[in-house]
């Protein structure tokens, strides 16, 4: 059954302004980052196409992929249950999500107690972030 929904209203006021924000390839499903939107990200995401958060340590808005290059073409958005966490499913251009140089921010792993890489480096963030 295909149902048309019209609600698509994120709660922003839950969590004082910051959405969690989980972003997956939209082609593999592997995930590749969490960050944070506000209203203004949220709205700027929709407006350009490409996602846009809200940076935390900086207090700004951030366009990712602004300075590398590496941006996140938005191909869907999702908003879950409760209205309180966005899931963007995006084309990772460039092929980088972490500012580190890693495909995907999750490329530490534990497993079986060893720490190891599980995600490729992509580049090298001292020649990008000059």
């Amino acid at each position: 059954m295909n149902q048309q929904l019209t609600d698509f209203t994120p709660d922003f006021e839950k969590m004082g302004g910051l959405m969690p924000t989980i972003v997956q390839d939209a082609a593999s499903g592997e995930v590749l980052m969490l960050a944070y939107m506000n209203e203004e990200s949220f709205h700027k995401s929709i407006e350009t196409g490409e996602a846009h958060y809200w940076s935390r340590s900086r207090e700004t808005l951030w366009h990712k992929g602004g300075t590398s290059g590496h941006v996140q073409k938005i191909c869907s958005m999702r908003l879950d249950c409760d209205s309180d966490t966005l899931l963007l499913l995006v084309e990772q251009v460039g092929g980088a999500a972490c500012h580190k140089g890693y495909r995907s921010c999750f490329f530490r792993e534990l497993k079986d107690g060893v720490c190891d890489t599980c995600s490729p480096m992509v580049f090298d963030p001292k020649e990008v972030y000059k």
